[in-house]
């Protein structure tokens, strides 16, 4: 399908990317401002040779057609109404941060800075909502083909799925480059700014792309879990049927709900994680002007442009051997792309961060570098850290699944466990980081080197961020390309190649979900960081009683917005299981086949409820941080930047870490242990794995854009608070 000499052509590329770089580092400023727009806009038409090569595959048989054309029509219809609410809120949120500028600056340029803040702020909204659709429409495209090629073997199916998610990784990180190298160069260029006063204006694009993404992964996480779990409860547990039958009437809302959640949602998480971080590096990079001139400002873009090209050679990388586990050959791809963005990383640090440092210790780009290889080091941890706690090859998967023999209760109880104790690695991954990479920042004795250190280190770990995007989307693509062909009749074989790689997916869900608490972690303290330079204070003192109030709001808000996701969740399952009974009890045919149930009716359900649950917790996360800024001040804004980032993190954590500890315990008891299907062992493992679904695909992704969401908020209305 892809000739051997593309990836040779993609290495022959990345090598002329770092040539390119050499050249440029000798050149002129507006030279180098170009680099990272340029490569975004390449990423974006180079995105459509993956995208060709999806369309051009078959599309399978009639039957498979007409499933998938009721998920892509449920998918688009739900996207629709969802984005019309995000953009009304988006639009009254813009104009309110211009009314704020406008209204409390005393400068005389309060109404300029407004536009300026909130036109970006809009900008971000804008092209978060288009990562989230992009991210849609080529998934519902891809899990047919991938269906369809399953015909032709694992390796086939492996190769379209993940050139299908590649498809979206290309899109999301090209446009958070464009959109804000292109503010860069209208605010430079096209505005005569100062380059020191930019990347405080583009701080509203982090805030829009946070704002959308929120409320994308908020609708869509309820969406998806809802529908997951009242499918599980009555199909699996009461009716006794298989995952993805179609005599279920939830099962076409359970596929449309991995689209909208786990694609559209994730793709604007995704897309605002990448921009809310690279702005918080660029706002740090200011301080050091003096000694790196612009270069210390654009080098997390053109890192990430860099990085965008090596994560394209790692998906070539890509093959499965006769008789290889998927799992095993995307994670040679992972590595492929870490080794490469290492050698980008050293490269780029040598042409742009290199000074003489003032204590004497030799030039600056080493010590720069090693904090971006310890962010590289970093990812990778978390993916094995989340791989052993959620892969059912390992302890923590396997004692849940013991426990399920002695009942529902005691799964619940293990699986609670596992994920509390999953905290603990991941809290000492995060400080080992960040002390290392502060340190070594430290070592080139630059004003606020320890800070930009940590700011080099989450560059370093957002380097292979294109890769682990599109094993992200692998997940959904393959998990309905299993329900297309189960619901679709196909042969066994079929189903054993989607159902091998439906396995591999959940395992890559779970690995990005754990590297995106690691990438919230340390962007959280950059951005922490970058507030504190932007409210022009140093110290944080939680014996003042406010700085103390605003951190136990923190706290509560943090396990406040957890409840209201997950009850939602609840809230909506409880209704669509009502009405997958009531279709059982009314249409005597549906468990012969004579009759087809009626679909549309859960997809509505799950629509309407996720559209109305989504508008609280949202609320909450945004009113929060202003409310405690106007009334208590900067700095208990501070204090819960400062504590919700914890509590979030650790939470965030232990969410992801036992939902798919849970998943994957029932997965290993259908594969035949402790009884297999439908013995009391798998029906309590089908408990733990609904508890769970909230857990991880809504709750927990949720944090990770509240923390961010909490920083670029508060970088954003700084001036409200001052």
């Amino acid at each position: 399908m892809f000739a051997a000499r593309n990836a040779a052509l993609n290495i022959l590329l990345f090598l002329s990317a770092l040539f390119i770089l050499f050249l440029l580092s000798s050149m002129s400023n507006l030279t180098l401002e170009l680099l990272a727009p340029v490569v975004a806009l390449a990423g974006l038409a180079y995105s459509l040779v993956f995208w060709n090569a999806v369309k051009r595959s078959g599309d399978g048989t009639p039957a498979m057609q007409k499933v998938a054309k009721a998920i892509s029509t449920g998918a688009r219809a739900f996207v629709k109404r969802q984005y019309r609410t995000i953009a009304i809120l988006s639009l009254v949120v813009g104009v309110g941060m211009i009314l704020v500028y406008g209204l409390t600056a005393s400068d005389g340029m309060g109404w300029t800075h407004g536009f300026e803040v909130g036109g970006a702020f809009l900008l971000g909204c804008l092209l978060s909502g288009l990562a989230g659709i992009v991210s849609m429409v080529v998934a519902t495209k891809a899990n047919l083909k991938t269906a369809a090629v399953s015909k032709d073997g694992l390796n086939a199916s492996l190769q379209m799925a993940l050139r299908g998610g590649t498809v979206s990784a290309i899109v999301i990180t090209s446009m958070s480059l464009l959109g804000i190298s292109g503010l860069y160069l209208m605010y430079r260029i096209g505005f005569g700014m100062d380059v020191g006063e930019i990347p405080r204006l583009i701080v509203g694009y982090g805030f829009g792309a946070s704002f959308v993404a929120l409320f994308a992964q908020l609708g869509g996480g309820i969406y998806t879990k809802a529908a997951d779990v009242g499918a599980d409860l009555v199909g699996k547990i009461e009716a006794g049927i298989p995952e993805d039958d179609p005599r279920n009437p939830a099962v076409i809302a359970d596929l449309v709900g991995d689209n909208v959640g786990d694609c559209a949602g994730r793709g604007a998480d995704l897309f605002e994680s990448i921009s809310a971080e690279n702005v918080g590096a660029m706002i740090l990079g200011v301080a050091l002007v003096p000694y790196f001139g612009i270069k210390g400002i654009l080098f997390p873009l053109v890192l990430r442009a860099i990085g965008l090209v090596a994560a394209i050679i790692g998906v070539y990388t890509v093959k499965a051997k006769p008789g290889e586990a998927p799992m095993k050959a995307m994670i040679r791809g992972f590595w492929v792309t870490a080794i490469l963005t290492t050698i980008a990383l050293f490269a780029t640090s040598y042409y742009m961060l290199n000074a003489a440092s003032p204590i004497g210790e030799g030039p600056t780009w080493g010590w720069f570098a090693a904090a971006g290889l310890v962010g590289v080091l970093t990812s990778v941890a978390f993916v094995y850290i989340t791989d052993y706690y959620t892969g059912s090859q390992h302890r923590p998967v396997r004692a849940i699944a013991q426990a399920s023999t002695t009942g529902h209760a005691t799964n619940i109880i293990s699986g609670t466990a596992i994920g509390m104790e999953s905290t603990g690695l991941t809290v000492m991954t995060v400080c080992i980081a960040l002390f290392s990479s502060y340190w070594l920042g430290e070592q080139t004795g630059l004003p606020t080197g320890g800070l930009y250190g940590t700011a080099v280190a989450t560059m370093g770990m957002l380097a292979v961020v294109g890769y682990v995007l599109a094993m992200d989307m692998f997940g959904p693509i393959t998990d309905n390309a299993g329900g297309i062909v189960e619901m679709s009749k196909a042969p066994e074989e079929m189903r054993r190649v989607t159902d091998e790689l439906d396995a591999a997916g959940n395992t890559t869900k779970a690995l990005t979900k754990g590297y995106a608490v690691g990438s919230a972690a340390l962007a959280a303290f950059l951005l922490f960081s970058a507030y504190l330079e932007e409210a022009k204070f140093t110290v944080v003192d939680l014996a003042d009683v406010k700085v103390f109030v605003g951190a136990f709001f923190g706290a509560m808000v943090v396990f406040f917005f957890t409840s209201l996701t997950i009850r939602a969740v609840g809230k909506a399952a409880g209704v669509i299981v009502e009405e997958v009974r009531r279709q059982f009890r009314d249409n005597k045919g549906l468990m012969d086949g004579t009759s087809e149930p009626d679909y549309a009716a859960c997809v509505d359900i799950a629509t309407k409820s996720a559209l109305r649950e989504m508008i609280m917790p949202g609320i909450v996360a945004v009113a929060a941080p202003i409310l405690v800024g106007v009334v208590l001040g900067k700095e208990a804004v501070a204090g819960l930047l400062m504590v919700g980032t914890i509590v979030g993190v650790i939470l965030a954590a232990y969410l992801n870490n036992s939902g798919g500890a849970w998943d994957n315990a029932k997965k290993y008891i259908e594969m035949g242990a402790h009884g297999g299907k439908r013995s009391p062992a798998h029906q309590a493992a089908v408990t733990g794995d609904t508890v769970g679904d909230p857990f991880k695909d809504t709750a927990g992704p949720s944090l990770h854009v509240l923390i961010k969401l909490f920083s670029t908020l508060t970088l954003a209305l700084a001036a409200l608070f001052m």
